[in-house]
């Protein structure tokens, strides 16, 4: 980890050296690396920053650096907020964001200040810019990510499990959400529970598991008892590890389901895990996929990834960062790169993928009153085999995009 920071270190370092003194625009960063979240955060940060690094380093935003300041805000709301007003003062033009709590509570703020976010977190809550939906609790006009929601992603899930139920002879499976009381895992909660019933599940009462590691032997054993087929997995990280080896030791069969931040290798191998399900948004590191040439050549740029492979979480930032940079190049040829022209940036282009990303990032589409770029969800399922992880793509599930799920 601390290689992994410093190469990321020493290349921002080098890009904001090249920065000129008047041709910049200055994008705040939230990062997680010593919070209840770090466990990802590591990989994901380092990702926005590394691309950052790259694109400085290739000519910027056509002649225009980007400079780019990270601060460590632990995962503390507070601390966002305070780091937001900071970086106001300092004429922020965008935001590269992190986690749900601190991403809805600026909902209000970046839209009074016309500075378009895009987030590490993917809730629901975020998608509806113009407030169509009554589910909608608030309009969130300048709120942008990379890969389908929360719900959608645990939507999938549940059609996934329904097809998987069905194959394994079960008439009327049960389905059960875990998670924090926490924004996080409560985002897709309400949403895929009334999925799931819809689709003829029993909807069991969600079981409260902390995001910080513990022993959690009495809720396994709550799970155990329940009965529950489908265990929807809405931490991540050490508590996601607790989880399945709590509940390995009680004896708990049932098929795990994990949300986008609750799957990657490092996961399954803690856990030694069997036959996990979680989804995806792009290709893992071993992939063939052209475009993980340029994913590759950042993170050599930066000196990433040489101890170990960065996650499927590393890439995804790079895609966010990308998905940024573009919107920054039409601004800058459409009136100047400001908060308001980046924002009409991303409605420009249909089924995009940012240049040299091929089939790395999903094909999306962002519009002026919908702002789920997409309802594709790639599932996968890992196990831990003979020391090794193994992890087999099961499905990619295209979803219907429902009037009644946008900003829910």
């Amino acid at each position: 980890m601390k290689k992994l920071m410093l190469g990321t270190a020493i290349a921002a370092g080098l890009a904001t050296a090249a920065i000129g003194a008047d041709d910049k625009v200055f994008v705040g960063h939230l990062v997680d690396y010593t919070g209840p979240t770090s466990f990802v955060g590591k990989y994901y940060g380092p990702g926005v920053a590394d691309a950052v690094a790259y694109i400085n380093a290739n000519g910027g935003i056509d002649g225009t650096m980007i400079e780019l300041e990270s601060i460590d805000y632990a995962y503390k709301v507070p601390e966002a907020i305070a780091a937001y007003k900071k970086w106001r003062g300092k004429d922020m033009v965008a935001m590269q964001g992190w986690g749900t709590g601190d991403t809805e509570a600026l909902i209000s703020f970046v839209a009074k200040d016309e500075v378009p976010v895009w987030s590490a977190s993917y809730s629901g809550h975020l998608t509806d810019p113009t407030g169509k939906n009554p589910n909608t609790k608030k309009p969130a006009p300048y709120n942008f990510f990379y890969g389908p929601s929360y719900s959608d992603a645990c939507r999938a899930l549940v059609q996934w499990a329904r097809f998987d139920a069905k194959e394994n002879g079960t008439k009327e499976p049960k389905f059960l959400h875990t998670g924090d009381n926490h924004p996080y895992p409560n985002a897709p909660k309400e949403a895929c529970g009334e999925y799931a019933e819809e689709l003829g599940f029993d909807v069991l009462t969600p079981v409260v598991v902390p995001l910080k590691p513990g022993d959690f032997k009495a809720q396994c054993l709550t799970i155990k008892n329940s009965g529950a087929d489908y265990v929807f997995i809405g931490n991540l990280g050490g508590s996601v590890i607790s989880l399945l080896k709590s509940c390995k030791t009680v004896g708990v069969d049932t098929t795990y389901m994990g949300n986008v931040w609750a799957g990657d290798y490092l996961t399954i191998k803690a856990a030694e895990a069997q036959n996990y399900v979680f989804p995806s948004a792009s290709p893992f590191w071993d992939s063939e996929a052209e475009g993980m040439k340029l994913v590759k050549e950042i993170a050599a740029a930066a000196g990433t990834g040489t101890d170990e492979a960065p996650t499927h979480h590393y890439v995804r930032a790079i895609c966010g960062t990308y998905y940024m940079k573009e919107a920054m190049e039409w601004a800058k040829a459409n009136g100047g790169i400001t908060g308001a022209n980046i924002k009409k940036g991303m409605y420009e282009r249909q089924d995009w993928v940012p240049e040299g990303l091929e089939g790395v990032c999903q094909p999306s589409t962002w519009t002026s009153e919908d702002h789920r770029g997409t309802m594709t969800v790639s599932i996968n399922k890992g196990s831990f085999v003979d020391g090794e992880v193994v992890i087999e793509k099961v499905a990619d599930t295209t979803l219907e995009r429902r009037d009644d799920w946008l900003g829910y």
